[in-house]
């Protein structure tokens, strides 16, 4: 399983692009992965060929009518690990906490 962080934004739309941005997590909503949306980003868990699919998707959906996009992405690849978009977080909590 790998994590996929992202952010996908629109140049020229204006100041706010929420409405762009709601286009895209709708297809990450849709694809049915494990996901969280953040406030510079989302990031979704599944296998590689999954997560890079749902990139590719939001990609084609802006472009139909944005003229540019901007996308970073950053990928966390681990053997053998499942469930790590809780599991990252509860491991730096506990540590915290301790």
């Amino acid at each position: 399983m790998v994590l996929m962080e992202f952010s996908i934004t629109p140049l020229g739309k204006g100041e706010s692009v929420s409405s762009y941005v709601a286009r895209a997590v709708r297809i990450v909503i849709d694809s049915g992965l494990k996901h969280e949306l953040h406030a510079m980003g989302t990031i979704v868990e599944g296998e590689v060929d999954q997560v890079l699919r749902v990139l590719q998707q939001c990609f084609d959906e802006l472009a139909k009518d944005c003229d540019r996009v901007t996308c970073s992405a950053k990928f966390d690849w681990r053997r053998g690990q499942q469930e790590r978009l809780e599991a990252k977080v509860a491991s730096v909590q506990a540590r915290l906490n301790s």
